[in-house]
């Protein structure tokens, strides 16, 4: 179940949300809060929509399409937040309402080749790494041939039938003082400038950036998604 005080947190949460919005002069309803329920039982998502929250964040296919079986949730909205095996993505398709994870051009061949076999459209998110750490995924930036070869894939990946990309993905190192991470949001949203004027047809709308420790920065540098899990849920149960 819930965290006794879980009113209280998403409380806190919408409250800290709409501050960073008037900081930067945006509306806290453009800013989508994922809720990260990976590795949290199905009855707790009940339980969190329950509450009135509708988008759900998971990070691997059996989990995401379990839960969706068990729940059954008219109007919830789920979120594929990891790392995806180019074996799986065929489960994606249709059941993830927004893939954030596309993280190199073979992947999202895959997952149009997937769509269009099952006459379906992919939405998804680019991931980059705008950070230059190793650990994360996605297309590496911050290195002058990273650039290259992200903007060289763009044209043939935004070509691929029955996927729609709507935007970029990237996520920061942890550090106690968040601040740190403004680098790594305010690069993200220099690319989607950078891709906007390269590719004028497609607004690239969604920046998802920014979790528990540092989502009042990253909407600040122009987050549309937020991906929030321990400060509302604490630590995966699994």
């Amino acid at each position: 179940m819930l965290p006794e005080d879980f009113t209280d947190r998403l409380q806190i949460i919408h409250t800290r949300l709409a501050g960073a919005a008037a900081r930067a002069g945006r509306r806290a309803e453009e800013i989508t809060l994922v809720a990260v329920t990976k590795g949290h039982p199905a009855e707790m998502v009940r339980a969190a929509y329950e509450a009135g929250l509708r988008h759900f964040g998971e990070n691997r296919p059996t989990e995401l399409l379990q839960k969706q079986a068990t729940l059954l949730l008219p109007d919830a909205y789920w979120h594929f937040i990891g790392h995806i095996q180019r074996r799986r993505a065929r489960e994606l398709v249709g059941k993830s309402h927004l893939v954030h994870s596309i993280d190199r051009l073979e992947l999202a061949q895959e997952l149009s080749k997937r769509a269009v076999a099952g006459g379906a459209v992919v939405a998804g998110l680019l991931q980059v790494n705008s950070s230059g750490e190793e650990s994360k995924g996605g297309w590496d930036i911050t290195l002058p041939e990273g650039s290259a070869h992200f903007l060289a894939d763009i044209a043939p990946l935004l070509a691929l039938p029955n996927l729609e990309v709507r935007g970029l993905m990237t996520m920061a190192p942890y550090y106690e003082e968040a601040e740190r991470t403004r680098p790594t949001f305010s690069a993200l949203r220099a690319l989607r400038q950078t891709l906007r004027e390269h590719f004028p047809a497609h607004s690239f709308e969604m920046l998802s950036m920014g979790m528990s420790n540092d989502f009042e920065v990253a909407i600040e540098e122009g987050a549309t998604h937020v991906r929030i899990g321990t400060s509302l849920f604490g630590p995966p149960e699994i």
